[in-house]
């Protein structure tokens, strides 16, 4: 299992958070679960904890151009960082 963070920006919180269900179903396909954390500074700026064993899926769904509407609809704002553990 990896543990990977996403961030990235929202036009508007209150729209990407009604969207959860939709994310939870969208990235199922990779990932046995996700945690949903918000920036104390920036309301608008958001950080997905995803656990997976298939990286390359969670990057496909995250690229995938079917994936650009269901941004759109949850005001995801680009770039989406990935960051992976650095192993010591």
């Amino acid at each position: 299992m990896q543990t990977i963070i996403a961030r990235h920006k929202v036009g508007d919180i209150n729209t990407w958070l009604k969207g959860h269900e939709e994310r939870v179903a969208l990235f199922n396909q990779a990932s046995s679960h996700f945690r949903t954390f918000q920036d104390g500074d920036d309301p608008n700026s958001v950080l997905l904890l995803i656990e997976t064993d298939d990286m390359d899926t969670l990057a496909a769904i995250i690229n995938d151009p079917a994936s650009a509407d269901a941004k759109s609809r949850h005001t995801v704002i680009e770039p989406i960082i990935i960051s992976t553990e650095v192993s010591l």
